[in-house]
């Protein structure tokens, strides 16, 4: 039922008069810099200090930190003897055998397949179309320092993000709208597909999940409690969507469930949001504050499988609120952290990054970071446009960087500020043109103990590991 405007209202005041909560992010940074207006707090520094320069030039992070790699493009090898492939993306982990982790990561790789140096194996059974590039690898680190990799699926288009499920699995998504024919392509993409990084026999004969719709998928988180499944599109021409899939009646998640989903089961919607006046909201660009709430209903896509139509694009811009370049997702604290990496000349407003937080409960949006234009982006400090994100065991969000100029990963705390953690150094340009690829795949080990990043160019995945702790002023 449509959420209406006096209850809207209410739940505004709410959430206004408690946005710092314990053991949640509150009202985080703006831009360069972050909120924080308390001046004691404003004379400490929050994070792990200055980031010490790598002797070696791959990367730099605080003192007492340390990092090892554990796959690398072209360079370590699956159990099968390929090499690892290409353009390391979305990650995930879960616990693994004797105190190993099991890692899940996407590969974003697109194009004709036989243009792509290194493309995910077509391991036989696990192919879903022969003539595309991309897919997923599994990724076993043990503490000895052994580490073991296969594919999970192959045969698949630009794997960006995707989710963790409660029930441990990944959801891989296809962040394009490509056909069959287009690039030689089989088969059609843009889909969401469940990885299993446990059982290689319930990833043979991948198909895709049509019942989360065909678009230019992003990430996709799942409400334990609700069993929604939440969706974002990278999208432009015009802005994409945030959705939502309901499950039909009496369907209950699991292990392989989702495949057992008819191509139209539940109801995939999407986001229309509108202010405590009541006042439509046209895109997400529009917030201009911390602390911004919107309410949500949820508008039916008519199409879902897009067969004549882009899904955004079978909706006017005055059914629905779109944002532009949305991008990672966690689930945490009760909701979804969605993050916008960016805004330009397409959107009403430009910033360079957003992160919105939807409290299923209260059906609103709330922002809780905002990143200003970032007009000198070759200076170290200043981030700008978060991509992959994950709410961190000791507090506050850690994102992965992918903007212009220098990279970094780098940590938002409770009340706002922002601090690096980490600096790509490595070079793919020249000297006098240089390029710093972005971050990707940021995701903790599940004692918190090992944060797992990667690279994206040339293929970097690593484990970092230090004096991980609360700050008790971090808050």
């Amino acid at each position: 039922m449509p959420l209406n405007r006096r209850e809207f209202t209410r739940q505004s005041a709410l959430a206004g008069a408690g946005v710092a909560l314990a053991g949640a992010v509150g009202a985080l940074g703006t831009a360069p810099g972050a909120l924080a207006d308390d001046v004691e707090e404003r004379d400490r520094e929050p994070g792990y200090g200055p980031l010490v320069p790598d002797p070696d030039g791959i990367l730099s992070l605080p003192a007492g930190f340390s990092y090892r790699i554990l796959t690398r493009t072209g360079v370590t090898r699956l159990e099968s003897g390929e090499f690892t492939p290409g353009k390391h993306d979305g990650t995930t982990a879960f616990e693994g055998p004797r105190g190993a982790t099991v890692l899940v990561v996407n590969h974003e790789l697109k194009g004709e397949r036989g243009s792509i140096a290194h493309p995910v194996p077509l391991t036989e059974g696990l192919v879903y179309d022969p003539a595309a590039p991309g897919g997923c690898t599994v990724v076993e680190s043990h503490r000895s320092g052994e580490v073991a990799q296969w594919v999970g699926i192959s045969g698949t288009v630009q794997n960006c993000a995707g989710g963790t499920t409660p029930w441990g699995t990944w959801l891989t998504c296809e962040e394009t709208e490509d056909r069959a024919g287009r690039n030689g392509l089989t088969k059609d993409h843009g889909y969401v597909f469940e990885v299993d990084p446990y059982d290689r026999r319930a990833n043979r004969a991948p198909e895709p999940v049509k019942a989360l719709g065909r678009f230019a998928h992003e990430a996709v988180v799942v409400d334990p409690k609700r069993a929604h499944l939440y969706l974002t599109e990278d999208a432009s021409g015009p802005n994409g969507l945030f959705y939502r899939w309901v499950p039909p009646q009496g369907f209950t998640h699991g292990r392989g469930r989702l495949r057992t989903l008819a191509d139209d089961a539940g109801v995939l919607q999407a986001a229309k949001c509108f202010d405590s006046g009541g006042r439509f909201v046209d895109d997400l660009s529009r917030a201009t504050k911390v602390g911004t709430v919107y309410g949500v209903d949820w508008a039916a896509v008519p199409d879902r499988d897009a067969r004549t139509a882009s899904v955004r694009k079978q909706f006017t811009d005055a059914e629905v609120t779109r944002g532009r370049k949305l991008e990672g997702m966690w689930w945490g604290d009760g909701g979804v952290y969605v993050v916008s990496s960016y805004a330009r000349e397409e959107s009403p407003a430009q910033h360079d990054g957003q992160v919105w937080f939807y409290d299923p409960r209260r059906r609103t949006l709330t922002l809780k970071v905002l990143l200003g234009v970032n007009r000198d982006p070759s200076r170290d400090g200043a981030f700008d446009g978060p991509d992959n994100i994950t709410v961190s065991p000791y507090g506050g969000l850690i994102i992965a960087e992918d903007g212009e100029g220098v990279q970094h990963l780098f940590g938002a705390t409770d009340s706002g500020r922002t601090y690096p953690i980490a600096r790509n150094e490595m070079n793919v340009g020249t000297e006098d043109d240089p390029d710093y690829s972005e971050f990707a795949g940021v995701v903790f080990s599940p004692d918190g103990h090992t944060l797992y990043a990667s690279i994206q160019n040339p293929g970097i995945m690593f484990a970092i590991t230090g004096p991980w702790r609360r700050r008790a002023h971090a808050r």
